[in-house]
């Protein structure tokens, strides 16, 4: 039986799961890319939390992803998004994907952006699944990453 989901927003409280799950998340990428962590696995969650609008998902009453969505002047980003691996493929992401967009729209943004490591091949092809349209790849950061974007002015 799949799990029951339910989002949230983000307390401080959750700080630490946010952490344990971006490094779960993220590990399988460190080979491919070729050691160099993701910056998710290094990020400061309290100060992500209280600076951001930061959601978490849970399953069955267990926190098991996140989402991290910062406004900028005429987009929002999805600055962040991970699931832990025991609880992928049951809809967690896709949730959180569904509400940043539903966020976004609320916020009055026309458009959603964000930017995925060029390693992480699974998420670009989902990410074009949904609807985002990749718009560059550049080094940033000292990242290669490759930059998306999905129009929010058609049917939700």
């Amino acid at each position: 039986m799949p799990p029951v989901l339910s989002l949230r927003r983000a307390t401080a409280s959750d700080a630490p799961r946010l952490m344990r799950i971006a490094g779960a998340a993220y590990a399988p990428y460190l080979e491919r890319m070729g050691g160099q962590r993701p910056a998710p696995m290094d990020a400061d969650y309290d100060a992500v939390v209280s600076a951001t609008q930061s959601w978490v998902v849970e399953a069955d009453g267990d926190v098991v992803g996140f989402l991290v969505l910062a406004p900028e002047r005429d987009t929002m980003v999805l600055d962040g998004v991970a699931v832990h691996p025991t609880h992928q493929g049951v809809g967690a992401g896709r949730a959180l994907l569904a509400l940043a967009e539903e966020q976004a729209r609320e916020a009055g943004f026309e458009r959603i952006s964000l930017y995925t490591n060029a390693a992480m091949v699974e998420n670009q092809r989902l990410y074009e699944r949904i609807g985002y349209v990749e718009t560059r790849r550049a080094d940033d950061h000292g990242f290669a990453r490759v930059f998306y974007e999905k129009s929010l002015t058609g049917p939700a």
